[in-house]
């Protein structure tokens, strides 16, 4: 894991029980600990202020772009040139990897719709910034709000060499959400509930614009 790795922190209420999600940046590292800024609240956009010996899990994106996710503790409050949290790197046992990548993923803009099944937000319209059978990566527009474990339902309006568009749905969990203060929040989507024909309508289409790359490079 890189300085700089952005992650998602979700910690259990000690009295509800309920799970609250926030974000933070690995700001330096050592062999056995992760050193991290204070976290910010997903809801409220304020600064956490989490005791010492609290219980997390870790998200976050891998070099590899996979999702990982692993159990953690806060072990000290520590100053470095800004006040930052000291967590446990993980043993390779408790890494776990929470979403595949065995589907070839490519960058590209498709024009997607964004509902959700249980009325949590109102719907709408945004474009992808990488997609593969298994899931995609989205933009969330300014003024929506998704959060991790939502389970929401996605429409795609997918190219075709006719210049038609083909419509693919599909149930998705969002599984990591990145938002870096220079760029657009983007929201990382594993398809949880999918027909064949449309995973493989998805499939396709990626194979067809890896090529069209390829051929590109090649000319």
């Amino acid at each position: 894991m890189k300085i700089g790795t952005l992650l998602n922190l979700e910690v259990k209420d000690t009295v509800t029980k309920a799970a609250i999600k926030y974000r933070s940046k690995v700001i330096e590292k050592n062999e056995h600990y992760l050193f991290i800024d204070y976290p910010v609240n997903e809801k409220t956009r304020k600064t956490a202020f989490l005791a010492k010996g609290t219980l997390l899990m870790v998200v976050f994106a891998g070099d590899d772009q996979a999702i990982y996710q692993f159990p953690s503790k806060i072990t000290a409050k520590v100053k470095l040139n800004v006040p930052a949290l000291a967590i446990k790197l993980p043993d390779k046992s408790k890494l776990k990897r929470i979403q595949r990548r065995e589907f070839v993923r490519i960058n590209a803009a498709v024009d997607a719709a964004i509902y959700s099944p249980k009325s949590d937000f109102l719907p709408f319209v945004t474009v992808t910034s990488d997609i593969s059978g298994g899931g995609m990566s989205v933009i969330v527009p300014k003024g929506n709000t998704l959060q991790i474990g939502q389970t929401i339902d996605v429409w795609l309006s997918l190219p075709t060499h006719s210049k038609k568009q083909k419509y693919v749905y599909s149930q998705a969990e969002i599984v990591f959400i990145k938002e870096a203060s220079s760029s657009a929040v983007t929201a990382s989507l594993k398809f949880v509930s999918i027909s064949r024909q449309n995973q493989q309508h998805i499939i396709s289409f990626c194979f067809q614009k890896q090529r069209e790359l390829r051929m590109k490079e090649l000319s």
